[in-house]
């Protein structure tokens, strides 16, 4: 069931509201590529690149999984988007 399914009749024909309920979509789709960017890899690269020699080892692979966990999350979120698109637009 599609979220345009689930408007009363006299806004379900609104181009307004299809258009509101698409960005909502797009905003998903950007939303899990750039808040993992953001808030978990590039903080850890930032660390990693400015104190290069002097972290430990402890702090280098927390920092690494850090970075794949992001990753990993990034290409969940970015998945689940992309198949939730195509099956709207289905």
């Amino acid at each position: 069931m599609s979220l345009e399914e689930l408007l009363p009749a006299h806004r379900a024909k609104s181009r307004a509201w299809s258009i509101f309920i698409r960005t909502g979509l797009v905003m998903s789709l950007v939303g899990s590529l750039l808040t993992m960017l953001v808030t978990l890899i590039l903080p850890c690269v930032c660390f990693l690149s400015i104190l290069k020699g002097n972290i430990t080892r402890f702090q280098g692979s927390f920092c690494v999984l850090i970075i794949i966990v992001g990753v990993m999350s990034s290409a969940i979120g970015t998945y689940m988007s992309i198949s939730e698109i195509i099956h709207q637009l289905s």
